[in-house]
């Protein structure tokens, strides 16, 4: 009965494409970036959504294939995610090397977000959750919109993805100041002082969104857990994170501060804490653009608990549904990287980069089509294409007109094959009312 309803309430019907005009009704973006999920193994069985097809069994080298299953687990393994594994994983358009890569991972990482680490069985990677574990991700799915072909930017882990999330590109430079001296990387741009050995500072010399939203007076913020945010204790906290105390964002998800362009542009106070964005929330007072990170306990990032992460992400949309600015917000939820749990789709080549495998991805907004689950082809760089045509006039990261050239391979936002986020929206429709969800769901069913 419930299956059938959510299919009753789905839309896929081709949508109006919005103007650039109607968009401005947007006047606060809200990405929130978490952790290490597949599409198949969030939404893989949510009805209407390209999901897990019949008959699918993955090679295991160690014994009979493995199908994917119903996983109950609220803490999950995953398996290597870099761009070896990508590859592997893919193997040709085949989607058949999951199980083998998560067997060959490396065990027992100091660093748990180490892309060749695994704390996997290597059948872990073949399990999905759906509603009974993930309660309130389903209920945004009904109520507003799931994108089912939202790939990962780039195919590889996560620092090159959040890299693209502020600027389209990961690369490797050799001088500050000088984005002529940067390179494509895939796999090893600069590495935070977190992450290396050497704890050197990485060199990100090339553009990224800030430089423009500056340029044009558009305020904008990333938030991240500082490691003194207050813990969840019950539904009644606006700001609750569930997560151990002195936790905080790791370098790889928080690249913002090893940008040339921000700290040239006297911008490094706007890297702020968790509690400062509830707080903007409370006040009406939000940026135009914020990004949101966590920490590692509540990020979904294995072995990090499904429930922490669901709660940390509901306190966060709670905020900005009790917020005055909510009624002008967009709220685009995505997972930076595949986290080598299986999924069936091929992604498609745009360049050398990418595309990488498919995530979930949500957009919530008093606008949001309701229960529309959006088949467009997307990536990361569309969250940049909407604020670039929402805030800057159409004005792209293009090294021909945003005066800082660098030698990235292609402008991604304006990719032929990258859809419109636009079609999401309806701004005929009055702004909906919020959906404030218990931060501890009880499971669906």
């Amino acid at each position: 009965m419930v299956a059938a309803l959510i299919a009753l309430q789905t839309q896929t019907v081709p949508a109006r494409v919005s103007s650039v005009r109607d968009i401005h009704l947007i006047r606060h973006v809200v990405i929130i970036m978490q952790e290490n999920r597949s599409f198949d193994s969030y939404f893989g069985t949510y009805p209407g959504a390209d999901g897990i097809p019949a008959g699918v069994c993955v090679p295991d080298p160690r014994g009979p294939c493995v199908r994917p299953y119903h996983d109950a687990a609220d803490r999950n393994g995953g398996g290597p995610h870099g761009a070896v594994s990508a590859t592997v994983d893919i193997d040709g358009g085949r989607m058949d090397g999951f199980v083998a890569q998560a067997e060959s991972g490396r065990r027992h990482c100091v660093q748990a977000f180490n892309p060749a680490c695994t704390n996997s069985s290597g059948e872990d990677v073949m399990g999905y959750h759906d509603a009974r574990e993930i309660p309130n991700y389903w209920a945004y799915a009904r109520k507003f919109v799931l994108q089912d072909r939202m790939f990962e930017p780039n195919a590889s882990w996560s620092l090159p993805s959040h890299l693209f999330e502020v600027s389209a590109w990961s690369a490797f430079c050799t001088r500050r100041d000088m984005p002529p001296s940067c390179a494509n990387a895939l796999q090893s741009p600069g590495i935070p002082p977190d992450f290396n050995r050497n704890r050197t500072i990485p060199i990100y010399a090339w553009t990224e969104l800030t430089y423009l939203l500056h340029a044009h007076n558009v305020s904008w913020a990333y938030y991240v857990v500082m490691g003194t945010e207050p813990n969840c204790t019950d539904d009644s906290q606006v700001s609750c994170v569930p997560m151990r105390p002195k936790a905080r964002t790791p370098g790889i998800w928080n690249p913002l501060p090893f940008f040339d362009t921000v700290r040239d542009d006297g911008q490094l106070a706007n890297v702020q804490s968790i509690a400062a964005f509830y707080a903007a929330a409370r006040n009406g007072t939000l940026p135009a653009v914020s990004w949101v990170a966590p920490s590692q306990p509540v990020s979904e990032h294995p072995p990090a608990l499904v429930s922490n992460g669901q709660s940390y992400v509901t306190s966060v949309i709670n905020a900005v549904m009790r917020s005055p600015d909510w009624s002008s917000t967009a709220i685009f939820l995505a997972w930076d990287d595949w986290g080598g749990f299986y999924d069936h789709v091929v992604p498609p080549h745009v360049d050398e980069n990418g595309y990488g495998l498919r995530v979930p991805a949500l957009v919530i907004s008093p606008y949001a089509r309701r229960g529309f689950i959006d088949h467009q082809t997307l990536s990361f760089d569309a969250y940049l294409k909407f604020i670039e045509d929402d805030f800057l006039g159409g004005q792209r990261l293009d090294p021909r007109t945003d005066g800082r050239p660098d030698p990235r391979p292609d402008v991604r936002e304006d990719a032929p094959i990258l859809g419109d986020l636009r079609r999401d929206f309806d701004f005929t429709q009055p702004p909906r009312p919020p959906l404030v969800l218990p931060v501890h769901p009880t499971p669906g069913n």
